[in-house]
């Protein structure tokens, strides 16, 4: 479970997120939307520990990510948007490394299952600073999974992916969520975020402009109802992001002076 309440966070005068909370429950996978500057990334590095919040709590699986940051970072898996991987280390020798950290029973075969299911079987004794970033990216998602994790937090986890990988990837997270794991992740992929996610939260300058599953946001912008005829989130999303437009005119017109 992941509960985030009431969370701000400033650069000087400048506030990144503001006052956001949401809870992602077990077996669901949930979806934080929205344009570059929205404060998405921003959530991810609160939620991983990197950056301390101005305002508010963070909790992963109950434990404050700050307060008690041993046993919520051992609660999470974690893929980021740009990888930082040992480039001295051969791929298996990576993830020999994380299973030890974790105490992953049988890692070894385990390594070798997930080396196979992303075909880098040949090249999991090469050095990381010779694979492609697709390769890469293809050992941080492994690196994440290993350990089993009940959270798993991902930063935009489809760059540098192949087609085939990407279907891949977006079954793994449905079927983690699927096993009662809880799974959040960011991404500017809107089909992505509305073929895996069950609810979805839309930020634009730190703020929220919708929340709920696809119906919920059809309801909240008054687009077409549910089903095989129901609108795409692409055309939700601009319609929150126009609403907000408005909404942001009036405001400085109410403003000035008569």
């Amino acid at each position: 479970m992941i509960e985030v309440s009431h969370y701000t966070k400033r650069y000087g005068r400048h506030e990144a997120v503001s006052d956001l909370s949401f809870t992602v429950q077990p077996g669901a996978v949930f979806g934080l939307l929205g344009s570059n500057g929205a404060g998405k990334t921003t959530t991810i590095r609160a939620l991983v520990g990197l950056t301390r919040p101005t305002a508010g709590t963070v909790r992963v699986q109950g434990y404050d990510v700050w307060a008690q940051p041993v046993k919520a970072k051992a609660a999470f898996g974690y893929i980021p948007d740009r990888p930082y991987l040992y480039g001295k280390l051969t791929g298996r020798e990576l993830l020999r490394f994380v299973g030890q950290l974790y105490r992953v029973e049988r890692a070894d075969a385990e390594i070798d299952r997930w080396l196979d299911f992303f075909r880098l079987t040949e090249s999991g004794n090469e050095l990381l600073e010779t694979y492609s970033h697709g390769m890469r990216q293809k050992v941080a998602i492994i690196s994440a999974l290993l350990p089993d994790p009940p959270v798993l937090i991902v930063d935009e986890p489809m760059v540098g992916l192949d087609p085939h990988a990407a279907r891949q990837v977006r079954e793994l997270f449905r079927g983690h969520a699927d096993r009662g794991r809880t799974v959040l992740l960011t991404t500017h992929s809107l089909p992505l975020a509305e073929a895996v996610c069950d609810r979805i939260v839309v930020l634009d300058h730190g703020k929220v402009l919708g929340e709920g599953s696809m119906d919920d946001l059809r309801a909240q912008t008054g687009t077409a109802a549910g089903g095989v005829h129901g609108d795409s989130l692409e055309r939700i999303f601009f319609r929150l992001i126009e609403e907000e437009q408005q909404e942001e005119q009036r405001r400085r017109e109410a403003a000035v002076p008569v």
